[in-house]
């Protein structure tokens, strides 16, 4: 039900025309009202939060202390909506921000101003860990006994894990026909969750565990959800905390659902509302050419978040023409796979907080970028590539100043993918024409390809001299 602003943290609709406000006690994932999409809101005023962002780094002298370890839960006074107490840990957060000065020159940036924020050191393997910390805490909160999601892959191991770590409730996973990966199929179903195959791809999965979940009552925890994007707000207060506290110029990020993009921008909005940051850096948003709705809503088509007035006609529209055509969203990183984002208005707002700009990436660019990350150490998912290929793009069009400080965010693991890799490197081009040729991938430029031997000892040597 509607409420008076009276608690210090709240449900909101992102809507200023409507601006609806709910309580926590409530798992909502569209504002009753108008059927918008919510934010978790805070009087900041009315809640203790450091003078300055270094206060933070207090916390890790309580290495004994999980909340404290969490790199979600170590920055509570930044999502305050649960006791510290209650709040669900596994040990989600401890990323790392890596320079990497092999990329930085592939993609045109000058030494040291290229940085990788690699969120597959995740327990899962990917960046949905902060996001599931948060709404697993907001269930438990609510004393839920099952949560759902449909997924691509990672949100479904997320959730898995989370499940089966803390046997707090239940899991029930919705994936599309053949639309996962391996890698993350195998984490769900090793860990328990029940896994429902539908026919049709991830926006039919969405559409019908919505439905679902209403009708259960299961708890939804896809970024729909605010409370998912709620922890993934923290990727980037550890970006800052690696850089000092200082504010780099570019965050890129891939676009798949939208909820990183749309944490991140609510994340600077909040630092900066609360006098933790004097400015707020760009956004870039990076999606695959086979699944590029909000590239061409924002940049072929010019809608915008409009101070809460969106072109929605546009939008629907869009949606129509896609509809009409069959069309659906193809591309090799299949985390990003995605022809409806669920985030999609959110995102339009935290472009028009950031300055932000979108681009797209061919499959192509973006396994080429994937192996440049692999040969730095990095390793990472395909989607997670694309964020470097929409550097090298944004670099050459002079949009990024190669002597600007960018941070790319890694969102998986490179093991939740491991064909595409495996095609990619591989001697064998059938297995290449298979895999990758039937997304228009006609070259593996950066193939590391083993080198075939006989099985004799000086042809081996002969090998090592001539290829080592």
């Amino acid at each position: 039900m509607a409420i008076s602003i009276t608690d210090p943290s709240f449900q909101q609709c992102i809507v200023p025309t409507c601006g609806a406000t709910f309580s926590l006690g409530e798992a909502l994932v569209a504002c009753p009202r108008c059927g918008n999409l919510l934010d978790v809101a805070y009087q900041w005023d009315r809640l203790s939060v450091p003078g300055k962002l270094a206060d933070f780094e207090a916390q890790w002298a309580r290495r004994d202390d999980p909340h404290a370890a969490s790199g979600v839960w170590r920055f509570h006074a930044l999502l305050p909506f649960a006791p510290r107490d209650q709040c669900v840990t596994v040990g989600e957060g401890q990323t790392l921000l890596h320079a990497s000065d092999g990329v930085g020159q592939y993609v045109g940036m000058k030494p040291g101003r290229l940085f990788l924020q690699y969120e597959g050191m995740n327990p899962s393997g990917s960046f949905k860990d902060n996001g599931m910390a948060a709404a697993f805490t907001h269930a438990r909160v609510l004393g839920a006994k099952r949560a759902a999601c449909a997924s691509t892959g990672n949100t479904s191991a997320s959730l898995a894990l989370y499940c089966s770590v803390t046997r707090l409730l239940k899991a029930v996973i919705f994936v599309g026909s053949g639309k996962i990966a391996f890698g993350k199929l195998s984490q769900a179903l090793d860990y328990g969750a029940l896994t429902v195959q539908i026919s049709g791809d991830f926006d039919d999965a969405m559409a019908r565990v919505q439905e679902v979940s209403r009708d259960l009552g299961l708890y939804l925890v896809n970024s729909v959800n605010p409370f998912r994007l709620e922890g993934q707000k923290t990727i980037m207060f550890r970006v800052l905390e690696a850089l000092r506290w200082e504010v780099p110029d570019w965050i890129v990020v891939p676009g798949g659902n939208l909820g990183n993009s749309s944490a991140f921008g609510k994340a600077f909005f909040e630092l900066r509302e609360l006098g933790l940051i004097s400015r707020i850096p760009r956004l870039a948003v990076i999606n695959a050419t086979g699944a590029r709705t909000l590239f061409d809503l924002h940049e072929e088509q010019g809608v915008r978040w409009n101070n809460g007035k969106p072109n929605l006609p546009a939008i629907d529209e869009y949606h129509a023409q896609m509809d009409a055509a069959g069309r659906r969203a193809s591309t090799i990183a299949s985390a990003i796979e995605i022809n409806r984002p669920v985030n999609l208005l959110k995102c339009l707002r935290a472009l028009e907080w950031t300055n932000g700009v979108v681009r797209h990436a061919s499959d192509q660019d973006i396994l080429d970028a994937k192996a440049q990350v692999g040969a730095g150490g990095m390793g990472c998912e395909p989607a997670s590539a694309a964020s470097v290929a929409g550097v090298k793009a944004l670099v050459t069009e002079g949009v990024i100043q190669p002597d600007e400080r960018v941070v790319c965010i890694l969102t998986g693991h490179q093991l939740k993918d491991p064909k595409a890799t495996v095609a990619y490197h591989s001697t064998d081009q059938d297995q290449f024409n298979e895999v990758l040729g039937s997304r228009g991938v006609r070259r593996a430029a950066f193939a590391n390809r083993a080198v075939a031997v006989p099985n004799d000892r000086n042809e081996i040597i002969k090998a090592i001299r001539l290829y080592g």
